[in-house]
């Protein structure tokens, strides 16, 4: 979002989602799940492949 200039407000358009969902996928730490269709909103929306929103850290708790 911040490469390219777009606020929550403006990806909540973009995808249809709530502004306050956007908020709250950006600080989370974890996440434990993502269904396909928001992930496919986002990717659209930002242009950008899954990757692009997602890093992989190993849960050291496991």
């Amino acid at each position: 979002m911040a490469e390219r200039n777009i606020s929550n407000k403006e990806l909540a358009l973009r995808t249809g989602m709530n502004p306050r969902s956007i908020s709250r996928l950006k600080t989370r730490r974890r996440l434990t799940r993502i269904d396909e269709e928001t992930l496919n909103l986002l990717c659209e929306a930002l242009n950008c492949q899954p990757g692009d929103l997602m890093v992989y850290e190993k849960d050291e708790n496991l």
